[in-house]
């Protein structure tokens, strides 16, 4: 259950559905560099309900064939360089969606039925880009009543950044509940975690609440400071120098090859 990070991106195998969550919920970005280090290829990225730098390496390091977000940004720092030449250049497949449908198929994913009703993107273009999502009549209304019916989502894989585990394999994400549903939306997933504890999470009744169960998780690596250079909300702020210079240096192929090389092949840290 404990194993290096390296280890735990052999888990990812090329073509995976990948889950990711937004920036705010702890990005492992320390398994990022170890995946483009690995050389993972083909790639369906799911971001919950966005992504940002994460996906942004990989999408420049060649490792994702599609997209499937309502967003990918990289904040004060946009735009994305890598991310907006691969659209340009048609070099992914984007699936263009809203966050209340990302978390719509995760959730029906979640309860393990084949789709989630929702309401607000009616009346939106979105839906022609969306054959897959289907009108439907409210089967309980009398009256004309549509609502989109959005199939579930099940990623092979969710991955993300934690602040503890125990040796049992039990994870503490606080009131990161979207982590529990991604989790649970997901046939596995890999977590890399700031620290290790030697107490059962799950018995200690002030922690307990916040725990996700070792049920759901295929493996964890521990990884201090593994969110860097991105804000993590139970530990280190973002490294804006860093981000400023990824932004600089990205404009170019030859930048961001420069940047890959220095920052993810020759294994830098903050």
């Amino acid at each position: 259950m404990i194993i290096s990070v390296e280890e735990l991106v052999k888990m990812i195998n090329d073509g995976d559905k990948l889950a990711v969550p937004a920036d705010y919920s702890g990005i492992a970005m320390e398994a990022t560099r170890a995946l483009i280090r690995r050389g993972a290829k083909d790639l369906h990225i799911v971001g919950v309900p966005t992504s940002g730098l994460q996906s942004e390496l990989l999408i420049g390091a060649g490792c994702v064939s599609t997209f499937e977000s309502s967003a990918l940004t990289l904040g004060e720092y946009n735009p994305a360089p890598r991310f907006s030449h691969a659209i340009k250049e048609k070099q992914i497949r984007l699936i263009d969606a809203t966050c209340p449908a990302i978390h719509a198929g995760l959730q029906a994913s979640q309860k393990g039925i084949p789709f989630m009703p929702l309401r607000g993107i009616l009346g939106s273009d979105i839906l022609r880009h969306h054959p897959q999502w289907q009108v439907i009549d409210n089967p309980f209304s009398d009256e004309e009543d549509p609502i989109v019916a959005i199939p579930a989502i099940q990623p092979d894989v969710a991955l993300f950044h934690a602040p503890l585990a125990d040796r049992d394999g039990n994870v503490w994400i606080g009131r990161r509940k979207e982590l529990m549903h991604l989790a649970q939306a997901s046939k596995t997933t890999l977590i890399t975690v700031e620290k290790l504890v030697e107490k059962n999470l799950l018995e200690d009744e002030t922690m307990a609440a916040g725990v996700l169960s070792s049920l759901y998780v295929g493996g964890i690596a521990h990884c201090p400071k593994g969110s860097w250079p991105l804000d993590f909300w139970h530990g280190d702020k973002e490294d804006g120098n860093h981000l400023r210079l990824y932004k600089e240096k990205a404009r170019t192929d030859e930048g961001f090859d420069e940047y890959l090389q220095e920052f993810v092949f020759e294994g830098a840290s903050s």
